[in-house]
């Protein structure tokens, strides 16, 4: 009652937070006349006056209501646009790294030029994220066109660069891309071999757009970078033949459609094992005995595969490949694959090629690479249901910026049939009433199959349409810019950061694009936007008579944004407008998450086919859904975090350890120092504080030595001399090892073997990091076991990781010392650089399954290769003669083969 009557006098803190901002409006408002008179060279000579300023001491915030009239100007003289007062307020809250929630059609775009141009003055980069290379493209263009005429420079980010294009792009002032592009060249970045082929700078500014999208949505799983690792399509497909066989009986296993799980019952298990058998793929045992456990995996992926995922609703079959529907926003993922196995089973399962699984080389969160940024904002239509995650995990402050112009739009109870066939007979009758009339449509559906089952009764109604959808993607934006002309019916699967506006009769400036050639100035563009205009004007009365845009949504989505962003398509600026949803209780929603009681409820009402109930506790009712859903989801998140965090520290300090490496003028004495802990952790281990000179392992310490550092020595005969100690003995080990490296040294030349010890560092420490995270994914797969132990998982997580790379540290201290100690090379020879990868693939898992996969193209998709060293590096570095067999040993693993067949080695003479 108290938090009432303070709201009542005081305002919310959103209502506080928008007092303050609106009253530094009049201070840009008050500079508009003046920097109108100034000609354009003196509105451009102003960027260089402001970087001056910053360079005497002035602030950011000192230049704002400057800087902010001078983009103002500027927008009206290169696009013909002028922010309006609430744009300056979102400008402002986006400069002071909060996140402002602008409805769609208030150009949120137009509102980003203000901050990203003040934040650039400092010269350190500012980068503005976006959904897809689409809009990334779009917005440089569109935009960069103000900071091109203000002298700031623009770059764009998008798929299929190579490095040399990436590195301009992140050396302009503005650079425009996608989360994806930005986070892979973060890690690509760290896994480069010289400080000049990385290519982004130091982090500085990054606004978000479509900030809950990003944040939110696709933060439920990690970006990962992964290798190639052993081929076993076959057992995929044969697999598959089982599976396929086994689900015809649903009494072999229960499937949880809210928790996305599928599991075989005891007699699917019993019935798998035959079938197996018979298959000839389990020999020996029982299916769950320790040597099966692949097979078992294989199996549970497969299930999940056949009875879990639907063609045409979660994936999609184009090209002999398997293609991922966004379930977010209705678009094909091309290039992601799910994690683990399962887009392997379900290739298998559609019959089209299985690709290879891959290993981890390298991930991170958007959760931790968005935390990397010393100032964060972002902008979108609908974040205020999820501020208090973006407030816990990114601390970032959610202000509702207010309309232009009031919205006018009226939304309509939901209406409930009792089946799917019912609510699809009243949708197409609604879209017939509303276009006879000249009012344009958009229809929304939550899948492909759905929309298609619309588009079939429009076909049987005659009732011309337009379908968007992961099928029809390269048509998006031209559908979207017309879906406002009178009449129009559009069908779209999923409208969230379609970011494109639907303008009441069509939109004038895409018509003309797309008569002019993609051109968006020049004369040509000119000559069609003065034709289509007249069209265009007379087509918006039409369509406000009509009431506006009428959205239609077929079904509830899981998260209550997904909603608001379909509806929130209609009035924009102020535009005449209606939205209503049409539900069944065979809905998703309504089926999984919504009351078992509901059925009953409404036959004891009395409803009978072809009614609906529409009534606001409906309303109620499913929003409760909706935020349980919201809520889990928000916990998959925290979770991911809370592990990922535990990575992070690690990543950052071997991240910032190995460009510490790559600035070094030489890694001389870090190499000396490695040897040094190598050599005492040898003799701590052979002899143990406090231990009896009988006690001492010097034997096993010999034969130490002579494994890990080539070295011959009597350590065994030490042990008879009178008065030695365990600091005598790794002193006498340690004067060895540095004469037996001197020597080297300066046969192979000291400018040679620096360079040697810096490439072959670099090499090892990617190889232990690679392999420690594997261990890492093998220990966070299993560690959830331990709650049965009445031990928490993630402490258990942090502890084990713990010891996890202090082992990788060890190991790395070993590795660099075995090789250094034995390396042979001649004066003239070039030090070992490292192999290039034949494939690099790129993985961003799916938020809605948390398992999902980007795979990039390697070299030709513009990726600079990733160096894999091996395992056993001793053997790199050593000589391999073609002609003396007894060296081929040497020869990595996946090197070409020394005899010449053409094979890699490890098929050829190395095969084991």
């Amino acid at each position: 009652m108290f938090g009432r009557i303070a709201r009542a006098i005081l305002g919310t803190v959103n209502d506080r937070a928008l007092k303050r901002l609106q009253g530094r409006v009049p201070q840009v408002n008050a500079l508009e006349q003046q920097t109108a008179a100034l000609d354009d060279a003196a509105l451009q000579a102003r960027t260089a006056q402001f970087r001056e300023r910053l360079a005497r001491g002035e602030t950011l915030d000192d230049l704002m209501p400057e800087a902010f009239a001078t983009v103002r100007e500027a927008a009206k003289r290169v696009l013909g646009l002028r922010h309006f007062d609430v744009q300056l307020v979102g400008g402002m809250v986006l400069h002071e790294g909060k996140i402002a929630e602008m409805k769609t059609g208030e150009g949120k775009t137009l509102v980003a030029t203000l901050p990203v141009y003040l934040n650039a003055l400092s010269g350190k980069g500012v980068h503005v994220v976006t959904v897809n290379d689409y809009l990334a493209s779009r917005d440089a263009e569109w935009m960069g066109r103000i900071y091109r005429f203000l002298g700031l420079t623009t770059g764009v980010i998008v798929h299929g660069l190579t490095d040399d294009q990436r590195r301009a792009a992140y050396a302009a002032d503005v650079t425009y891309g996608t989360n994806n592009e930005f986070g892979f060249d973060y890690l690509r970045d760290n896994m480069k071999y010289r400080l000049e082929e990385m290519v982004q700078r130091d982090f500085n500014y990054a606004i978000v757009d479509e900030v809950d999208s990003i944040l939110i949505d696709e933060a439920r799983t990690p970006l990962i970078i992964s290798g190639p690792s052993e081929d076993s399509s076959d057992l995929y497909r044969r697999v598959d033949e089982v599976v396929k066989r086994l689900v015809e009986d649903k009494a072999t296993f229960e499937k949880d459609e809210k928790q996305r799980t599928a599991n075989l019952t005891d007699t699917g298990s019993e019935t798998v094992e035959e079938m197996l058998r018979e298959a000839g793929m389990l020999e020996e045992g029982n299916l769950y005995d320790f040597h099966n456990v692949t097979l078992v995996h294989h199996v549970n992926q497969s299930l999940r595969a056949h009875v879990l995922f639907s063609r045409d609703v979660d994936y999609i079959t184009r090209d002999d490949k398997v293609v991922i529907i966004d379930e977010f926003t209705g678009r094909m993922m091309e290039g992601r694959r799910y994690s683990d196995g399962l887009h392997q089973a379900l290739e298998a399962k559609e019959h089209v090629s299985v690709q290879p699984e891959n290993q981890t080389l390298a991930s991170i969160t958007f959760q931790n690479y968005f935390r990397l940024y010393p100032k964060l904002a972002g902008m979108t239509g609908t974040a205020s249901t999820e501020a208090d995650e973006f407030a816990e995990i990114y601390k970032l402050e959610v202000v509702e910026i207010p309309t232009n112009v009031p919205v006018a739009r009226k939304d309509s109870d939901d209406e409930v049939y009792r089946s799917a066939t019912e609510k699809y007979a009243a949708v197409a009758t609604l879209i017939d009433e509303a276009r006879t009339r000249g009012q344009p449509v958009l229809v929304g559906t939550t899948s492909i199959e759905k929309s298609e089952v619309i588009s079939a009764l429009m076909k049987q109604r005659g009732i011309p349409h337009n379908v968007l959808n992961a099928r029809y993607h390269e048509q998006e934006a031209a559908i979207v810019a017309q879906a406002g002309r009178p009449g129009a019916v559009t069908i779209a699967t999923n409208m969230a950061g379609r970011g494109t506006d639907i303008q009441l009769g069509g939109n004038i400036e895409m018509l003309a694009r797309q008569e002019a050639g993609g051109l968006g100035e020049g004369p040509e563009f000119e000559a069609a936007m003065a034709r289509h205009k007249p069209e265009v004007e007379a087509g918006r009365a039409t369509a406000k008579a009509a009431g506006g845009l009428f959205v239609i949504g077929t079904e509830r989505h899981e998260s209550r944004r997904i909603d608001n962003q379909l509806r929130g398509r209609s009035g924009r600026q102020g535009d005449p407008g209606a939205s209503r949803f049409f539900l069944s209780l065979e809905d998703d929603l309504m089926r999984i998450f919504g009351s078992d009681r509901m059925g009953g409820m409404l036959q004891k009402l009395g409803l009978k086919e072809g009614e609906a109930i529409v009534h606001p506790w409906i309303n109620k009712a499913l929003e409760k859904a909706q935020k349980k859903v919201e809520a889990r989801n928000f916990d998959t998140r925290k979770n991911l975090l809370k592990y990922d965090d535990v990575m992070n520290d690690q990543r950052k300090e071997v991240y910032a350890q190995r460009k510490t490496f790559m600035q070094a003028a030489e890694v001389a004495e870090t190499v000396a120092e490695m040897r040094r802990e190598c050599i005492a952790d040898m003799v701590d281990r052979a002899i143990p504080e406090n231990a009896y000179p009988e006690q001492w392992d010097l034997e096993g310490l010999e034969a130490k030595v002579r494994d890990q550092l080539g070295l011959d020595l009597p350590v065994a005969a030490w042990a008879k001399e009178e008065g030695i100690d365990e600091t005598q003995v790794r002193e006498r080990i340690e004067a060895a090892a540095d004469q037996h490296f001197a020597a080297k040294t300066a046969n192979i030349g000291p400018d040679l073997m620096r360079m040697v010890e810096k490439s072959l560092l670099l090499q090892i420490f990617d190889a232990v990091w690679k392999e420690h995270l594997l261990a890492l994914d093998h220990l966070r797969q299993g560690i959830g076991l331990r709650a049965y132990g009445q031990r928490d998982p993630l402490n258990e997580y942090k502890s084990e990781a713990f010891g996890l790379f202090n082992g990788m540290l060890a190991d790395l201290r070993e590795r660099v010392t075995s090789v250094l100690m034995r390396i042979e090379l001649q004066p003239d020879q070039p030090p070992p650089s490292p192999d290039p990868v034949r494939v690099m693939d790129m993985r961003h898992p799916d938020p809605a399954m948390a398992e999902l996969e980007m795979v990039g193209e390697g070299e030709a998709g513009g990726y600079a290769p990733v160096p894999m060293a091996t395992g056993d590096a001793g053997r790199r570095a050593e000589a391999v003669d073609p002609n003396d067999p007894s060296t081929w040993s040497r020869t990595p693993r996946n090197a070409a083969c020394p005899c010449g067949s053409g094979k890699k080695y490890k098929h050829c003479h190395g095969r084991a």
